[in-house]
């Protein structure tokens, strides 16, 4: 999950202002978080607090209406009903990191994303999305190769990652949907070499920085089981403190508390269908 927020708040500075190398500052003095952060924190709550997403997001995205969102999540966030628009863009996909990192079984993480997925984005892109990035961050979790990640993730979503960074990166440009950022960014951790290297790669492409370094740095944070404690250190300095008591509180989930998490929300999946 800091895998992803950090990749956010290096990636910040790029979103308006793309670059084509992977040799840039890791932060500067425009960097922040942006609502990539605030929305996986919020879904990091509701899968603490056994609640409800749509729920999660309004509140967080109410206190902090300045993070960036688009216009029509913006207006989704304020209204009173839970709504979704059928929205095919990637917001599904930057926000569902906790989910592969909760949840304990393939068939939870998929349902869950798209519990997370369709209060907004229920277009299937949208959808799709999710459940690709938690997908890939549940199987680097549990210790699979890059290569079974690959196999997995185009198999089942049908995503071409039989590419590089280096043959997308040069006509590559801004794209705000799922099925033009997930693919790339899980690329940019299939090629990385540790953390760093996924985040820079995801950067490098040109495009929706912040959102192409959160869903890669999620996953490569959950494949090499660390991020450089200056990338922490200097990441955990931006973020308020309510978001680093979630963040903290959430990597302190031992099995135990796993099988309470996966019991509430098998309760409240089961209260959606009756």
């Amino acid at each position: 999950m800091f895998g992803a927020i950090a990749g956010d708040i290096i990636g910040s500075v790029y979103e308006y202002q793309p670059i084509k190398t992977e040799e840039f500052p890791l932060f500067s003095a425009g960097c922040g978080f942006t609502d990539d952060t605030v929305m996986t924190v919020a879904v990091a709550r509701a899968i603490l607090e056994g609640g409800d997403y749509a729920a999660a997001m309004k509140d967080f995205g109410r206190r902090y209406p300045n993070a960036g969102y688009g216009g029509t999540f913006m207006k989704w966030i304020f209204e009173d009903a839970v709504q979704p628009y059928n929205s095919w863009g990637n917001g599904s996909a930057m926000r569902v990191s906790p989910i592969g990192l909760a949840f304990d079984s393939e068939e939870r993480v998929l349902r869950e994303a798209q519990l997370s997925a369709e209060v907004s984005h229920n277009h299937p892109e949208g959808i799709k999305g999710a459940q690709s990035t938690a997908l890939a961050v549940f199987l680097a979790r549990m210790g699979a190769g890059k290569e079974v990640i690959r196999h997995e993730i185009s198999e089942r979503f049908g995503y071409d990652l039989n590419r590089t960074v280096s043959e997308i990166r040069p006509t590559y440009r801004f794209d705000i949907s799922c099925q033009g950022t997930v693919p790339e960014a899980i690329i940019a951790f299939l090629d990385s070499r540790d953390y760093e290297d996924a985040v820079r790669k995801a950067v490098s492409l040109g495009g929706d920085s912040d959102t192409l370094a959160c869903i890669a740095g999620g996953i490569a944070a959950a494949f090499y089981k660390e991020i450089p404690p200056a990338i922490e250190t200097t990441a955990r300095k931006l973020l308020p403190e309510e978001f680093l008591e979630i963040i903290d509180k959430f990597r302190k989930l031992n099995p135990i508390r796993k099988q309470a998490v996966e019991k509430r929300h098998e309760d409240r999946s089961a209260s959606y269908s009756t």
